[in-house]
């Protein structure tokens, strides 16, 4: 009679382990789905596409030039005003977010 209950309690933790490894795996496909979403949507939200920084328009680069001696565009977004959101780092090592417009003006957002 022992040795059923030992064969009836190994099988059961058995089953029991395979039971928790793939409650594991369907938590991380899980996981990496809702974060990919999570991006997505920021992005919507945000309302700023992302362009590549060879498409800024010069007077931008010029204002960043003037203004912003020595520092350099990391990433570049757009929205649907021709207002732009760059991505700098600066010399001393920090980096800062920056809005324009086309014609290379400051604004706040």
């Amino acid at each position: 009679m022992k040795k059923v209950f030992l064969v009836a309690a190994l099988s059961l933790g058995t089953m029991t382990a395979f039971a928790q490894e793939a409650e594991t795996a369907v938590e991380e496909v899980v996981t990496e789905a809702t974060a990919a979403e999570a991006t997505e949507a920021v992005e919507a939200q945000d309302g700023f596409t992302e362009v590549a920084i060879e498409e800024l328009p010069a007077a931008i680069s010029e204002a960043l030039a003037t203004d912003h001696p020595g520092a350099t565009i990391s990433k570049a977004s757009v929205n649907e005003s021709a207002q732009y959101k760059l991505e700098v780092a600066k010399e001393d090592g920090t980096t800062a977010e920056l809005f324009a417009d086309a014609e290379g003006n400051w604004i706040e957002m």
